[in-house]
């Protein structure tokens, strides 16, 4: 009994490794086709303005909210712990170092994740469920061209500005909290970020942006465009997604931090 049960393990186990190949050779090729669809970009301008507003505009509010949230708080926490070593003028310093290499681009990309990438997944995977996606193919259209490739343009197109007003706000927040709640000159706080922030800084950041735009878009819109099993499995395919996109993006995140760094 022992032996069929191991037995039985070890097939689950071999099935569930070779599904998991499979589905990632099926995400390279899905990735390579959205990639080298950019040039039809022309051809689906007008889908690639919709997305550019879904990913930018509208999602500006929970990007302040997020950034302008973690950046007071960040002011609080380390300005309180710089108090006891009598080094409260190197808050600017330490906030600034914080923000733009770590915090901004990590949590704008974590919010997009959730936002972006879900109404990704959930729009596709009811595509999918409804045959629509099939309809275009039938219709001589290419489905990835059309449906992925403007959300991947879009997505690297205003990932980067995004990153950039979730630095600024994050950063112009941990200056009131200085001001108003650590007793900071205004003055102080900038003249220790401006003067010791080095092209590397703003490099480790800003080069996450379309990282996490390549990851957020292609995950959620292969997620989507594998959902089977009715709206449940829309749900599911959604879910997966940001789930997936979002502990990729964790991880590169640190990759990229550490690449920067090491070689500039």
């Amino acid at each position: 009994m022992s032996t069929s049960f191991s037995g039985t393990l070890a097939d689950n186990a071999n099935r569930s490794l070779k599904e998991f190949f499979l589905m990632m050779q099926e995400f390279f090729f899905f990735s390579i086709r959205a990639f080298i669809t950019i040039p039809k970009l022309r051809r689906y301008w007008r889908d690639f303005l919709d997305q550019a507003k879904i990913a930018g505009t509208d999602s500006l509010p929970i990007v302040l909210v997020s950034s302008i949230s973690i950046g007071a708080l960040l002011a609080v926490e380390v300005g309180n712990l710089l108090e006891d070593f009598g080094a409260k003028t190197m808050l600017g310093r330490s906030t600034a170092l914080s923000i733009i290499r770590e915090l901004g681009p990590l949590l704008m990309g974590l919010m997009l994740s959730a936002r972006y990438g879900s109404r990704n997944g959930a729009e596709l995977g009811a595509m999918k469920i409804s045959e629509q996606i099939d309809a275009l193919r039938a219709f001589g259209t290419d489905p990835i061209a059309k449906l992925v490739m403007p959300r991947l343009t879009a997505a690297l197109v205003v990932f980067v500005p995004l990153t950039a007003i979730a630095d600024f706000s994050g950063l112009y927040s941990a200056a009131l909290i200085a001001e108003h709640y650590h007793k900071i000159d205004p003055g102080i706080f900038w003249n220790a970020v401006f003067p010791r922030l080095v092209l590397k800084d703003f490099v480790v950041g800003f080069l996450k942006a379309p990282v996490f735009a390549v990851i957020i878009t292609l995950v959620s819109s292969f997620n989507g465009f594998i959902a089977t099993g009715g709206t449940a499995g829309v749900g599911r395919s959604t879910i997966k997604g940001i789930v997936v996109s979002s502990g990729l993006l964790l991880i590169a995140n640190f990759y990229v931090s550490k690449l920067v760094l090491e070689n500039m």
